[in-house]
């Protein structure tokens, strides 16, 4: 994890378009939710990518809220592969959401984080 300022300066650069592949690929995203979640399709991603262009802030922010929601799940679960679960899975608790496509907003986020305390000190799962 990063300080907030150097997270802040990443996502005002771009983050990397392999970086968001791999939370593709981890996630198990399709295509629709990739849109639906970062506001860019597959296609664009790719396509900065073969130009060795990073994604613009929108994305970048949104990548970087889904790496810190699952980096408080991986505290709370204390295994990658029960995260990457949960995460994917949808929860009662979330509306029927997965974790993950809850990343889109900060007060979506927030939602996410409030159950992951609320799982970490004994609450609901």
């Amino acid at each position: 994890m990063c300080k907030e300022s150097e997270r802040l300066q990443s996502i005002q650069e771009g983050l990397s378009p392999t970086l968001f592949l791999t939370v593709q690929e981890t996630f198990q995203l399709q295509d629709k939710q990739v849109k639906a979640l970062f506001n860019v399709s597959i296609s664009a991603v790719h396509h900065r990518r073969r130009e060795r262009k990073n994604l613009d802030s929108v994305a970048s922010e949104r990548l970087d809220r889904v790496a810190t929601v699952s980096h408080l799940a991986m505290e709370v679960f204390e295994n990658k592969l029960a995260t990457i679960n949960w995460m994917s899975s949808s929860n009662e608790a979330l509306g029927g959401q997965a974790p993950v496509m809850l990343c889109g907003t900060d007060i979506e986020a927030k939602q996410v984080r409030r159950l992951l305390f609320a799982m970490e000190c004994g609450g609901v799962t």
